[in-house]
């Protein structure tokens, strides 16, 4: 039974090699040498473009907080033609990005998703403005803001939202917890950050730069 089991095997594995004219056999996780796809890792993919691509261009294209509330007169999206960024191209959620020097007034980190209430230097307008902290950050106002990251880059789903939860994480390594944030509350900090509007009376902003003056 053994041999006839072992015969039928071999006539098998004969007859697979001669319809491919060859058998290569890839170790496991070592697929895209035979398929030539590379396999996604979100968080290389970030780490490696983050200070040399992504900070650069939201720098350059933050508008002056300040200057930005005026104009808007309390309607944020009467802006979008002129700063702003939908998440879909014409349609989605509207993003902005933004700079500004701002009073830290509290910082409230009992909630996972924590924030610092902040006072806006030479502007009183109604609006709150609150910088995320983490170490959960909600919305992906800074993924939605680059211009080179774009949804149909990706295979699906899971994979854009591991894009955003990747820069949240490098946010959270790179630029909050060298700072110390719990210590934070009286002093002046130095920001440029991303928001997606909800509504017209609060900022919510995730940081991708900051400093304390």
């Amino acid at each position: 039974m053994k041999r006839r089991l072992a015969a039928l095997l071999l006539v098998l594995a004969f007859a697979a090699s001669s319809l491919t004219g060859c058998v290569k056999v890839v170790k496991i996780g070592e697929e895209d040498k035979l398929t030539g796809e590379v396999a996604f890792n979100a968080d290389s993919d970030v780490e490696s473009i983050w200070q040399s691509k992504a900070v650069p261009e939201l720098a350059e294209k933050a508008v002056d907080l300040k200057e930005f509330l005026t104009q808007s007169k309390g309607d944020l999206k009467t802006l979008a033609d002129k700063y702003g960024k939908y998440s879909m191209g014409s349609s989605g959620e509207l993003n902005y990005v933004v700079k500004g020097t701002a009073e830290v007034v509290k910082v409230d980190q009992s909630k996972k998703a924590g924030v610092m209430d902040v006072r806006l230097q030479g502007y009183d307008g109604p609006e709150a403005i609150q910088l995320q902290v983490g170490s959960v950050f909600k919305g992906s106002a800074v993924r939605d803001s680059l211009s080179f990251i774009k949804y149909e880059d990706y295979k699906n789903q899971v994979q854009w939202a591991s894009v955003s939860q990747s820069i949240h994480a490098v946010i959270q390594k790179q630029v909050l917890d060298p700072l110390n944030v719990a210590s934070l509350t009286g002093k002046t900090v130095e920001f440029v950050g991303c928001f997606t509007v909800d509504g017209n009376d609060k900022l919510l902003i995730t940081p991708v730069q900051m400093t304390v003056k």
